[in-house]
């Protein structure tokens, strides 16, 4: 696991006479009082509230970290992913994209894939053109299934390096891509990728986009062979990784406000940036067939 920070450097007592009993209230106060069950029961109710700490009707807390999923194709590793953390209990904000140069699936033999374009290409289109082809070699394979998982998802594949950072994503709200709220402004907190070469290719690219924003965001690499098997499990222990690192983030959170998170100068942000190579090194011990990468990087 590589880590880089560049900002880092019971007695007994004697039972007492009880006191004598209060005068009873004027009428005018008893006028006041509740005078149905109703009333007693909120009471009541509130007074549970106040020994168990117990209050459902209290929201839970909106925020959340925000994440990116990256694969080279954008399809089978990344996309898991992605559902896991959409549509998981306590779901997160999620985009997702491939490094490739070109979306390409396994086809026929090794030697003839099937190559697509990122951004252009939906998962549906990809879908049905297969099916159209050959429908029992690529249910078979898993192809089929997994453009069905991917196209219920989000509309298409993204190429990584086609992304602009703060630049709006309203339009992926209206095509219902799962995990869009909360993604509109175009930026994230965590960059996960699915193999070194794709942690490579986002750690570059982020350097040569110039850090408009100035804003911190960790890029971790799980390492995820690329087949449906591996991508399930890949899945699970990356939602497992949000969830530790959303749960160290909203403690800092509460424990010093919101101050200063979105450029990385608060008293939270770093806290929380502090935490996570201890975060990673427990998830790592529980997820030993998985190696990972870390780095701090910015947008």
């Amino acid at each position: 696991m590589a880590a880089y920070d560049p900002r880092v450097n019971l007695g007994s007592t004697t039972p007492q006479n009880p006191p004598p009993p209060p005068p009873p209230p004027p009428e005018s106060a008893l006028s006041e009082m509740p005078s149905t069950t109703d009333g007693a029961m909120e009471t009541a109710t509130a007074d549970a509230v106040a020994v168990t700490g117990d209050n459902s009707e209290q929201p839970p807390d909106p925020w959340k970290l925000k994440f990116c999923t990256v694969c080279a194709s954008n399809n089978n590793r990344s996309m898991e992913a992605h559902l896991r953390l959409s549509t998981a209990p306590t779901a997160f904000p999620v985009i997702s994209f491939g490094t490739g140069s070109l979306v390409r699936l396994p086809g026929p033999s090794i030697t003839q894939p099937n190559v697509y374009s990122f951004n252009v290409t939906s998962y549906n289109q990809m879908y049905e053109e297969l099916e159209e082809k050959d429908p029992r070699l690529y249910r078979n394979n898993g192809i089929l299934n997994m453009l069905d998982r991917n196209r219920n998802l989000k509309w298409g594949p993204e190429r990584f390096q086609d992304w602009v950072p703060g630049q709006p994503r309203l339009e992926h709200i209206s095509k219902g891509d799962k995990g869009a709220l909360g993604t509109e402004g175009g930026v994230v907190d965590v960059i996960i990728t699915c193999e070194e070469r794709c942690w490579d290719a986002v750690v570059d690219d982020l350097m040569n986009k110039g850090n408009n924003l100035n804003r911190p965001v960790h890029v971790f690499n799980v390492d995820i062979k690329d087949n449906h098997e591996e991508a399930l499990v890949g899945g699970n222990a990356i939602l497992d990784l949000a969830n530790r690192l959303n749960e160290s983030a909203l403690a800092q959170r509460k424990l010093h406000g919101s101050a200063g998170w979105e450029n990385g100068s608060g008293a939270a942000r770093l806290s929380f940036d502090e935490s996570v190579p201890e975060i990673l090194a427990e998830w790592q011990e529980k997820h030993p067939n998985l190696p990972a990468l870390w780095t701090l990087a910015w947008l």
